[in-house]
């Protein structure tokens, strides 16, 4: 015990940790690491349709089903939920 009434404790070994290789199967084939970054035209495109979807919607909402097409009564929202669905379609492609 040290005069202070503290007891010391040594110190601990530090140990040298190895390091991690993933098995050969696990790791990324060269395939996948030389992928092409997506085109700028995509989230461009998605983007728009996006817009697109809500302001067929909000159209059709504020005219009271009377635009973008009237003939087509609630198949519009079709049209305007089909714009942002196709548009995540395109987002899933994008890396």
């Amino acid at each position: 015990m040290s005069p202070l009434g503290e007891s010391v404790v040594p110190k601990s070994t530090v140990r040298k940790k190895k390091v991690y290789t993933p098995p050969a199967e696990v790791r990324p084939t060269t395939e996948a690491t030389r992928r092409k970054p997506s085109p700028t035209w995509l989230p461009v495109t998605a983007v728009a349709m996006i817009v697109f979807g809500i302001g067929w919607l909000v159209v059709f909402y504020i005219s009271g089903t009377r635009y973008p097409v009237e003939s087509w009564g609630y198949w519009n929202l079709v049209v305007g939920f089909g714009a942002m669905v196709s548009s995540l379609g395109l987002l899933s492609r994008w890396h």
